[in-house]
């Protein structure tokens, strides 16, 4: 009896589940929005919801730019602060991944610095409104046509990845 387990196995052994996920969590990290199926993408919430809330309990500590602080204790407390949440978000994270702009060029992004200086700064009012998380969604989509697999979208909520049926609509 599985009591208290919490996740699925998807058919793998740990080490390979969890490789899974970090690419994965990475990826969404990297696009703001990934295709995948349902389950992965259920699962994927609950991991990338607690790496973007590590980020954002930093709250006003995330925003503020350390130069300006004239006291050194709260200068080394937000510091302090500040690289235990990366390194923490850093240990399931992978470090760097590349992003294909066009054909010839490849970018090669730090997904920490994105995650806490792109991505937690639009969900800090949100926690402070006391919603506590909800900062991905995901979209059902359709079956796969292989092996029936129902497919869908996770995206990070507010994302500046344009939706695709906005965009589909608009080329009408």
């Amino acid at each position: 009896m599985r009591h208290l387990k919490a996740g699925r196995k998807f058919g793998r052994n740990t080490p390979h589940r969890r490789a899974m996920f970090r690419n994965l969590a990475g990826n969404l990290v990297l696009h703001e929005r990934i295709r995948t199926t349902d389950a992965k993408a259920k699962e994927l919430r609950r991991i990338v919801e607690r790496l973007i809330t590590r980020a954002v309990r930093l709250g006003d500590d995330l925003t503020v730019d350390i130069g300006t602080i004239s006291d050194d204790a709260e200068r080394k407390r937000v510091m302090s602060a500040r690289i235990h949440a990366q390194r923490e978000v850093a240990k399931f994270l992978p470090k760097k991944m590349e992003r294909t702009i066009d054909e010839e060029t490849v970018e090669e992004v730090d997904l920490v610095h994105k995650l806490f200086h792109e991505i937690a700064p639009r969900y800090v009012e949100r926690a402070k409104e006391g919603k506590g998380g909800g900062y991905t969604r995901i979209v059902k989509l359709h079956n796969r046509k292989g092996d029936n697999a129902p497919i869908s979208v996770i995206e990070l909520v507010g994302s500046a990845a344009p939706a695709r049926k906005k965009a589909v609509r608009e080329e009408e």
